[in-house]
């Protein structure tokens, strides 16, 4: 079921990912013709927002919420390929259908455009065309990332390493904050986490309750995670980053 976004999407200078998303770098001129072509949606936890094949009627970003991306395979299993966070950018203009499903991981909110005034404004507005190829090498770059972090890191730093990322962005988008203690609801089960991971259901469950008894994290229920010091949790992800996700 659609529902209409609760917050006032007429003023794009109070959009939490104005300054991350593709309209990042436009002026008021070209927000104004953005605003013409777009429209928000809202998704429910678990609810379908693409389909794998259909026909694309429209792109856009990500605002709240966490989405998956998963692939089907020819036997019917399937696997979750990446995850869709705040300011993330949902279809590719030139492309006529969806690659992947991509799934509400959480209650999502995203900022639409219909996509082939989009792609006529891309041709037109070099502001968007360059912040959409920053953003897909953006993505590549964290593709890449993503393989260092299946192929090499231990169960711990990979449970580490997805904290942190959900961590980082959460805070960039949200709490706007790149000190002291980050608070987050953790948006994946379990479950999908091993899937995402390619661990077990138990490893991801051993690892979560090591990195708790050794206060990296603090856990309350299942989901609401407390970071004490983020610095801390990246040495325990094997990551030596500066934090590029704050910017």
């Amino acid at each position: 079921m659609t529902v209409k976004a609760q917050f006032d999407h007429t003023n794009c200078d109070g959009c939490p990912i104005r300054h991350r998303a593709v309209c990042a770098h436009c002026d008021t001129d070209e927000l104004e013709e953005l605003e013409g072509i777009k429209y928000y949606r809202s998704f429910e936890a678990g609810q379908t927002i693409i389909w794998s094949g259909d026909q694309m009627s429209f792109v856009g970003s990500v605002v709240s919420g966490i989405a998956s991306l998963t692939q089907t395979m020819e036997d019917g299993r399937t696997q979750m390929v990446g995850l869709l966070l705040p300011s993330d950018f949902v279809g590719r203009p030139g492309r006529e259908t969806a690659p992947y499903d991509v799934q509400a991981t959480t209650d999502v909110v995203m900022c639409c455009f219909r996509k082939k005034p989009f792609e006529d404004l891309m041709n037109s507005t070099p502001h968007i065309a360059h912040r959409l190829l920053q953003m897909t090498l953006d993505e590549l770059d964290a593709a890449r990332e993503w393989m260092l972090v299946l192929g090499r890191k231990t169960a711990r730093e990979k449970i580490a390493s997805l904290l942190s990322i959900i961590a980082r962005r959460d805070a960039s988008v949200s709490q706007k904050v790149q000190s002291g203690p980050i608070v987050f609801d953790l948006p994946l089960t379990r479950e999908a986490m091993a899937d995402y991971l390619g661990l077990t259901l138990e490893t991801v469950s051993r690892q979560i309750s090591a990195l708790k008894r050794d206060s990296v994290i603090s856990l309350e229920g299942k989901r609401h995670v407390t970071i004490p010091d983020m610095a801390r949790l990246m040495d325990e992800a094997g990551d030596d980053s500066d934090g590029g996700f704050l910017i």
